[in-house]
């Protein structure tokens, strides 16, 4: 009999070259713009990596008419403010709960831990509570597909691709990471935390609407006098979300970086993909084929490849003008 080891590495390995028989999902109907319909939602979120990815969990959960949030994912990352992966994710973890605190009709247990490692090989997912519950609500029958909405490197949704290549028919997974395909480099932060699990979401061929970040979500700045004036004193959250801001623009004054001083701006593009279920039109997007992630980190295209939605704009002021608003009712 397989170990459950065992099991996991060869659905890994049955899900591999999937673009070529991507045909079996049914892209075309997952990649529609979606209706006016609530739509089902889950958070992955590498949420103590940086400060925008607080407002990203806010701003879904703030948004009850349009998506219902069934669990917010705790993702890995590594840089000044974590030593190892599994640092960063059970800091992110910490980090969701004190969101969850100002939200008193959420409860806690929609918080799940991920993975505490990154992709060793392509055959060897990291399961992780994340995964699992992330397949297990995927093949829950129901109207729709779920949709993923991953803000962070994609370790936690690749390992469930992975593991139970079924998914791919019943999620859509909105992941903001990447460079548009034009960029001489598709290195950004999320997408080189772990570059396997990036590969395999460009190449399993999942339902997958990418938001790149340069040229595309990093119109999403703010500013200290624009918080100032429309979240400072409205609400309890907003004023946590505030504080964090004003104590990184510190940070950055501190340090003495170049760009420290005023005028300057802050992207807050987690709440991209937020931005793009709560209504598509603010991020334009195009059907497109699957670029190939090479490993040194560059956009390779090549003939029959499955298609993918790819953002090329956001309307800036439509998108915070929605947050600010949300935002000073809670």
């Amino acid at each position: 009999m397989l170990t459950r080891r065992q099991l996991i590495q060869a659905a890994a390995a049955s899900v591999l070259g999937a673009s070529v028989r991507a045909q079996t999902v049914d892209l075309e109907r997952l990649l529609a713009i979606p209706g006016s319909d609530r739509l089902r939602a889950v958070l992955d979120t590498d949420t103590f990596n940086e400060i925008d990815d607080q407002y990203a969990v806010a701003y879904s959960l703030l948004s009850p008419e349009r998506m219902s949030v069934e669990a917010i994912y705790a993702a890995p990352f590594v840089n000044d403010r974590s030593r190892s992966a599994a640092e960063g994710m059970e800091k992110s973890h910490e980090e969701i709960l004190r969101l969850l605190s100002f939200f008193s009709d959420v409860d806690d247990s929609i918080a799940l831990r991920g993975s505490a490692r990154f992709f060793e090989r392509r055959d060897r997912p990291v399961d992780s509570p994340a995964a699992r519950d992330l397949i297990d609500r995927a093949l829950t029958p129901g109207d729709g597909p779920l949709y993923v909405l991953t803000i962070g490197g994609p370790v936690n949704v690749s390992s469930a691709i992975l593991m139970e290549p079924k998914i791919k028919e019943r999620i859509v997974v909105v992941w903001l990471g990447g460079t548009p395909q034009y960029w001489p480099s598709a290195s950004e932060f999320n997408l080189r935390q772990d570059v396997i699990a990036s590969q395999v979401l460009f190449d399993s061929g999942v339902p997958l609407v990418q938001i790149p970040t340069k040229n595309v979500a990093e119109h999403l700045r703010t500013t200290v006098p624009e918080l100032d004036e429309h979240m400072r004193g409205r609400s309890r959250l907003g004023d946590y979300l505030h504080g964090q801001f004003l104590e990184y623009s510190a940070l950055r004054m501190n340090r003495q970086d170049r760009n420290a001083g005023f005028p300057w701006s802050k992207v807050i593009w987690d709440i991209s993909a937020v931005a793009w279920l709560n209504n598509p039109e603010w991020v334009p997007s195009d059907i497109v084929p699957s670029p190939v992630l090479t490993d040194d980190m560059r956009w390779d295209r090549r003939a029959g490849r499955h298609n993918i939605r790819v953002a090329n704009n956001v309307d800036r002021d439509a998108v915070f003008d929605d947050l600010f608003s949300r935002l000073s009712g809670h």
